[in-house]
């Protein structure tokens, strides 16, 4: 009695082991497919008037600015093509996208309007002020239930 015990442990041994195994093979593919996260950063000009009472402008040239990918693209895209009806839109996909968002959000001074006004950094670049800010979502590889 005592062999057929051990048998069904070393039986019941091997398959959760092969189902760990079978699962982190399946984990690690999943890496390589296409669930990844990612950040729209979107800039627009506005007038001085719009600016709010409470929001702190950052400088274009600001290093925590610069810091931020694809966030002095957005910017001198705005300013190129002279965005005051349409955000200009940068798209960053890759690993870790969402992270810009959080850092925008986080390491500029974010105003969140309440009274119509627009949520984001305000940044002056020469003599134009630019509204920033960003949005993130992941493409799911399986629906949610």
């Amino acid at each position: 009695m005592m062999i057929r015990g051990k048998e069904m442990a070393l039986s019941l041994l091997a398959v959760g082991t092969a189902a760990v195994a079978g699962y982190a093979l399946r984990s690690g593919q999943r890496t390589d497919s296409p669930s990844r996260s990612k950040a729209n950063l979107g800039a627009r000009i506005i007038g001085r008037n719009e600016v709010p009472d409470g929001a702190t402008v950052v400088d274009s040239t600001s290093q925590r600015l610069g810091k931020i990918p694809g966030a002095r693209r957005a910017i001198d895209r705005a300013v190129r093509n002279d965005a005051r009806e349409e955000w200009e839109h940068v798209t960053i996909d890759r690993d870790g996208a969402w992270s810009v968002v959080d850092t925008v959000r986080g390491s500029l001074p974010y105003y969140s309007g309440s009274a119509g006004e627009y949520n984001g950094v305000y940044v002056r670049h020469n003599d134009r002020i630019i509204v920033l800010d960003a949005i993130g979502w992941a493409r799911l590889e399986e629906p949610l239930h």
